[in-house]
C-alpha cells in the first residue's frame, strides 16, 4: 500500500468561512467573561493634559512700556528739557534731549528683541530676500538633536526595562489575571458555553472530506513507518482489511467520522481540566514571567525610540511646529520682547550720562543682587 506524502495537517483543511466563524464564535465567548472589574487593585492609566502655564506676574507690569515709550517719542518732539540742567556735587547735568534718547533707546531694545523672537519662526517659507525662520529652516535637524536627546537621556530600551523590572508588572498582572481567569472557569455558564463550542468545532473539522482524508493519509503513513520492517503484522493488517470488507483508510475515515460522539461523551474531562488549570498556571509562574519577560524585551529592543521621534517631528508643519514651540514658552518670549525695553531704557540713561549713570546701575543691581541671595539662603 502506497501513499502520496501529504502537506503537514493544518487548520486550513477546514472551510475557510466556517472556520472564521467558530473562531469568531470563540471570540464572542470569550469578550463574554474576560471582563476585568474596574473597581480591582489595576490601576487604570489617565493620561492627563499638560499643566497650563502660570503667567508670570511681571509680565502685566511690562507689557505698557513700549506705548509709554512710544509716548514719550512723541511728546518729545513737543518738549524734551530744551536748555534745562542742574548742577549736582559740581557736575553739571544736562537734560536737554533726555526724553528722545531714552525714548529711542527703549523702543530699539524691545524692537530688537521682538525682531529675533520673530525671526525664530517667521517667514514660515523660504522668502527670496527675507529668507526663512530659524526653526522652519532647520526643522529636520532640530528633529535629529531633539530625538536624539529623547533617546539618550529621556527614554531608551534600558530605561523601560529598569521601569518593568522596578514596578514588578509583569507578576502583578500575571496574578491579576489568574485570579480572573479562576472566576471564569468555576463559572458554570462558561463551561457550558466553551464546551458546546469545542463540540461544534470539532463536528464541523470531521465532517469535512478533505480533513478527513488528509488525517486518515497521515495516519497511514505513521502506519507504514511504524511496520516498516514488522512482516507479520503487515499480513495481519491487510488480512483485518479483507474481512472486514474495507480498506484501513476507509475505516480510519470512519472511527473519524464518529468522532463527534466520542467528544461527546468525553467532554466531561474539560471540567477537570478547567479545575487544575489555575493551579498548572501558578506552579509554572516563574517560567511565565521569565518568558513574558524575554518576549517583552525583544519587543523593546526592536523600538528605536530616536527613529519614532525624529519621524513625528518631520510630519510636523512648520505652523503645528511654531504652535508647540510658542504653547510651552510664550509667556517667556514676551517677557523676554519687554525686558528689551526696559533694558533699552536703562542704556538710554548710559548714553546719556555714563558715569553717573552706571554708578546708579551699580548700586541699584548690587543691591537687588544681596537682597536676593539673602532671601535664597533663607
Amino acid at each position: 500500500m502506497e501513499i502520496e506524502e501529504k502537506e503537514p495537517l493544518t487548520p486550513k483543511t477546514v472551510g475557510k468561512k466556517s472556520e472564521e466563524s467558530h473562531f469568531k464564535k470563540l471570540g464572542q465567548i470569550l469578550s463574554k467573561y474576560l471582563e476585568f472589574d474596574s473597581d480591582g487593585d489595576s490601576k487604570k492609566v489617565q493620561v492627563q493634559a499638560a499643566p497650563e502655564i502660570s503667567k508670570l506676574p511681571i509680565l502685566q507690569f511690562l507689557k505698557p512700556i513700549p506705548w509709554i515709550l512710544c509716548v514719550l517719542f512723541l511728546f518729545s518732539f513737543l518738549w524734551d528739557f530744551e536748555g534745562m540742567g542742574v548742577e549736582i556735587f559740581g557736575m553739571s547735568l544736562q537734560f536737554d534731549g533726555l526724553i528722545r534718547i531714552i525714548s529711542v533707546s527703549g523702543l530699539i531694545g524691545y524692537l530688537t528683541n521682538w525682531i529675533a523672537i520673530t525671526m525664530l519662526f517667521k517667514p514660515v517659507k523660504k522668502r527670496p530676500l527675507l529668507g526663512q525662520g530659524l526653526v522652519p529652516a532647520h526643522k529636520n535637524r532640530i528633529a535629529y538633536r531633539l530625538s536624539h536627546a529623547v533617546s539618550d537621556d529621556l527614554i531608551n530600551p534600558e530605561l523601560i526595562k529598569q521601569k518593568i523590572r522596578e514596578s514588578k508588572a509583569i507578576s502583578r498582572y500575571r496574578l491579576q489575571a489568574i485570579e480572573h481567569m479562576q472566576e471564569i472557569t468555576e463559572r458554570e455558564d462558561f463551561r457550558e458555553d466553551l464546551k458546546e463550542w469545542i463540540l461544534n468545532y470539532v463536528d464541523s473539522i470531521v465532517q469535512n472530506p478533505e480533513f478527513r482524508k488528509k488525517v486518515s493519509d497521515h495516519i497511514l503513513l505513521e502506519i507504514e513507518d511504524a511496520l516498516q520492517n514488522k512482516a507479520f503484522e503487515k499480513v495481519a493488517l491487510k488480512t483485518y482489511s479483507f474481512l472486514s470488507g474495507q480498506t484501513l483508510q476507509e475505516f480510519i475515515e470512519n472511527l473519524l467520522e464518529r468522532l463527534p460522539v466520542t467528544a461527546e461523551r468525553n467532554i466531561g474531562y474539560i471540567e477537570e481540566y478547567l479545575d487544575e488549570f489555575p493551579d498548572k498556571i501558578h506552579r509554572n509562574s516563574d517560567k511565565i514571567d521569565e518568558l513574558i519577560t524575554q518576549l517583552l524585551y525583544k519587543l523593546i529592543n526592536q523600538l528605536n525610540v530616536q527613529t519614532l521621534v525624529e519621524e513625528n517631528l518631520k510630519k510636523y508643519d512648520e505652523q503645528r511646529l511654531e504652535s508647540m514651540i510658542r504653547n510651552a514658552t510664550n509667556e517667556q518670549l514676551k517677557t523676554i520682547q519687554y525686558l528689551g525695553a526696559v533694558l533699552g531704557t536703562i542704556g538710554g540713561f548710559v548714553i546719556w550720562e555714563p558715569i553717573l549713570s552706571l554708578i546708579g546701575l551699580t548700586l541699584i543691581f548690587g543691591t537687588i543682587y544681596l537682597i536676593d541671595r539673602q532671601l535664597y539662603q533663607q
